[in-house]
């Protein structure tokens, strides 16, 4: 008598794979892999959160900061203390700015147009009213002189917006002989160059100066060839 006897297939015991090396049949394996699959994950969801909530700080951030500024005035080039200022000398600056701080809007740019200069600025910086006087007008409490120089009596590379200092030389070739003005003796006056022409046909520069109304009044009273112009520091060249 034949028995049939059939054998159900071990799964859990290993076999040889192609290359001769013994491997389990796959299932707890792969029950192991889904395991490490999923812890794994974890970390990547929580660093994927944190960038999602870094970015919407930074975006509201950036929102808030947005809705504060405003188009303001800055320069565009540098200016000097008596400069005329031109359309040119202007642009339009988005920033943020404190409400005490006395800026000019943007749209107010004709305003300004024709004033001068009562300060000096770099490129770049914010405009304010305090900055600029009326056209041809000095800022308040100062006055205009004018020098008429001859070479030799200033230096070559005086600018407007240097700061410089008119000096009494009495006695000079061809000069009426003048004593120091009085009340004080002064004999030297701190003063900011506004402009520097030559007129045609004439062996002067003439030199704008802006300094006290004081000193203006001494200044005119010295008569001409008796005055020199001394370069300082802080030039804003």
């Amino acid at each position: 008598m034949t028995n049939n006897i059939t054998t159900q297939p071990d799964t859990d015991r290993p076999t040889m794979s192609a290359n001769g090396s013994w491997v389990a049949d796959g299932k707890k394996p792969a029950s192991r892999l889904r395991g490490t699959k999923r812890r794994r994950s974890v970390p990547h969801l929580l660093l994927g959160a944190l960038l999602v909530l870094a970015c919407a700080a930074g975006f509201l951030l950036v929102s808030l900061n947005s809705a504060n500024r405003r188009p303001v005035l800055a320069l565009a080039k540098p200016v000097v203390v008596g400069q005329v200022l031109t359309a040119q000398d202007l642009k339009q600056a988005n920033v943020a700015v404190d409400s005490e701080v006395a800026v000019v809007d943007a749209n107010q740019a004709a305003s300004l147009v024709g004033k001068t200069m009562s300060v000096n600025l770099p490129a770049g910086a914010l405009l304010t009213r305090d900055a600029v006087s009326g056209a041809g007008v000095p800022a308040a409490g100062k006055a205009l002189a004018a020098l008429a120089l001859k070479v030799g009596q200033f230096p070559p590379e005086v600018a407007p917006g240097n700061h410089v200092s008119v000096v009494f030389v009495p006695g000079q070739t061809g000069a009426v002989p003048a004593s120091p003005p009085a009340p004080d003796s002064t004999t030297a006056w701190p003063a900011v160059v506004t402009s520097v022409t030559s007129p045609p046909n004439q062996q002067v520069t003439v030199v704008s100066v802006q300094l006290s109304q004081a000193a203006a009044r001494q200044i005119a009273a010295v008569p001409a060839g008796q005055l020199s112009i001394v370069m300082l520091p802080g030039s804003g060249q």
